[in-house]
C-alpha cells in the first residue's frame, strides 16, 4: 500500500488527489454555493442600501399628511354634491351652469394637474413598496443564512396529523 501511495503522490501530488483532479473538470458545487450565497447577499445589501429610508423631519411628516388630503377631499366633495343635488336642486343647478361655463382648455389643465398629481403619488408609493420588498428580502436571507428560520420551525402535531389525513 505504501509503494502505491507514494506513486500517486509522485503523480499527482499531496493531499486529496481525487478531489483536486475531479474539480479541473467539474465545478465543486459546495463552493459554488458559497459563492451564490455571498453574491445573493451583497446585492441584497447593495438594494436594501439603495433604498434606505432617511430619518424624517416634522416639515416632511406635515406635507405627507397635507398630501394625504386630496383624495378623501374629492371623494367626500363627490358625496357632498350627490346631497346638495337632492337637498336643494335648484341651488344645484345653479353651480352646474356656472361649472359648464369654465373653458374647455381649463379642464384639459385641471385634468392634466390632477394626472400628475396621482401619478407621481403612485409612482412614490410603488417605490416604498419596492424598499420594503427589498429589506424583507435582506432580512430573511441573513435569517436563511443563519439557519435562524429552520430553528424556529419547530415540530406541529396538528399539521403532522392533516399531513396524515391526507395521505
Amino acid at each position: 500500500m505504501g509503494l502505491i501511495e507514494r506513486i500517486f503522490t509522485l503523480v499527482f501530488g499531496g493531499g486529496n488527489v481525487l478531489r483536486e483532479t475531479a474539480e479541473v473538470f467539474v465545478e465543486n458545487a459546495e463552493a459554488r454555493a458559497v459563492r451564490d450565497a455571498g453574491l445573493a447577499e451583497a446585492s441584497l445589501a447593495q438594494f436594501a442600501a439603495e433604498f434606505a429610508v432617511p430619518r424624517r423631519g416634522w416639515f416632511d411628516r406635515a406635507m405627507d399628511g397635507i398630501n394625504r388630503l386630496p383624495r378623501p377631499a374629492l371623494a367626500l366633495g363627490t358625496l357632498g354634491l350627490f346631497v346638495a343635488a337632492m337637498v336643494d336642486p335648484v341651488w344645484f343647478a345653479a353651480r352646474m351652469e356656472g361649472i359648464a361655463l369654465v373653458p374647455q382648455p381649463l379642464w384639459w389643465l385641471l385634468g392634466a394637474i390632477v394626472s400628475f398629481y396621482f401619478g407621481a403619488r403612485h409612482q412614490m408609493k410603488g417605490q416604498e413598496f419596492q424598499r420594503s420588498l427589498m429589506t424583507t428580502l435582506a432580512l430573511s436571507q441573513s435569517l436563511v443564512a443563519r439557519g435562524a428560520l429552520d430553528a424556529a420551525r419547530g415540530d406541529n402535531p396538528a399539521l403532522e396529523n392533516w399531513r396524515a389525513d391526507r395521505e
